[in-house]
This record gives C-alpha cells, structure tokens and sequence, in this order.
C-alpha cells in the first residue's frame, strides 16, 4: 500500500468499528468536541490519505429510513452553532473524490446532510443526525485531508425509548460496508 491510499477508519465507538485490515482506526469518542481533538491528534500521528469517519444515526420519522438503511453524508451540518460563518462555519462538504467513490460502492445507499449535535434530538434542518460528524470532517478540513462520513439508521430521532432503538441492525450494517468502502477509498486514490 502507498502512502496515498492510507486509510484512517473514524467511529464514536468500538462496536461501530470494523476489524482493521490495512488500514488505521480511530475510536475518537461521543460528541463533536471529542470527535474533533482526538481526529486532529490521530491526522498528526497518522498522516493518512483519507478519513472515512463511520457509524450509527437517528433519522426522522418522517424521512422513513428502515433501520440499517445506509447514509452517505453529502455534508455535515454542526447545528449546536448559531454564530455567523464567517466567524466559524457550520457545514463541511464531503470531499467530491470520495463522495463519488462511496456512492459507486453503495449505490443503493441514501445520499443526504448529516446534523452533528452534542445531544439526542439537537439536530435542525436534517433529516439524519449524529452527534460527531462535523468534528471529523471539519479536523480533516482544517489539515487538508479528504473526509466523508457514512451512517447506518439505528433509530427514529422522535423515539425516546432507546429499548425501541435498532442499536444490532445498525452496528452490523455499518460494519458490514466498512472493508468495501475502504477498498473503494483506495481505488478512488489509484484513479485520481
């Protein structure tokens, strides 16, 4: 493997990463701050080509995602940030490289915005919500390293009842496409 196609695994938790096999992992933590610092620590350390920051999400009732249904984030939005962008931004892009390479990879997967709040039910404006997606992606922005986040749908955000939640569906879903995405990251390095 060449320096371009090192791989940087990100998830909040252990059970939403899969088994390493050639490429780095990261349990960076809950939460956008945590996301945020341990990312910028392992981009240090690492120097990786590329992040795929993974794991598990709410969705919108109304949107109607299944649970496991897979989310290709096309952006993260921070929406625990109300200041104007030009004192700090609230939304990073994913990068378009690996945007295209994970959609061809997951074709049947949904391409959306991914909320990033600090608590349950903090999101606005987005159908699907995490609570480290902007952290990721805005500590790869910050270091000039392609990011792009993929979730798998554990439950509805309206849901209060974390017993009605589909913590096993989403965990193996999202780990299940973790070593093809990785693949397809660097096959998207080898085309560029």
């Amino acid at each position: 493997m060449n320096d371009r196609a090192r791989i940087l695994v990100v998830a909040a938790t252990a059970r939403e990463l899969a088994s390493p096999d050639g490429w780095h992992t990261l349990q960076c933590g809950v939460g956008p701050v945590e996301a945020a610092a341990r990312t910028a620590a392992a981009i240090a350390a690492w120097h990786p080509a590329a992040i795929l920051h993974v794991g598990i999400a709410g969705a919108r009732r109304a949107r109607a995602l299944a649970p496991a249904t897979l989310v290709i984030g096309a952006d993260a939005r921070y929406c625990d940030s109300n200041v104007p962008a030009e004192w700090a931004p609230s939304t990073v892009s994913a990068s378009p490289v690996l945007l295209r390479a994970v959609q061809h990879a997951l074709p049947d997967a949904v391409t959306l915005s991914i909320g990033t709040s600090a608590r349950v039910g903090g999101t606005v404006h987005c159908d699907v919500e995490a609570m480290e997606g902007f952290g990721v992606l805005r500590a790869a922005q910050l270091a000039g390293v392609p990011a792009i986040e993929v979730r798998a749908i554990s439950n509805e955000i309206e849901e209060q009842d974390r017993a009605r939640w589909h913590f096993d569906a989403a965990f193996a879903a999202i780990t299940a496409v973790t070593p093809p995405l990785v693949r397809a990251l660097r096959e998207s390095f080898t085309d560029a």
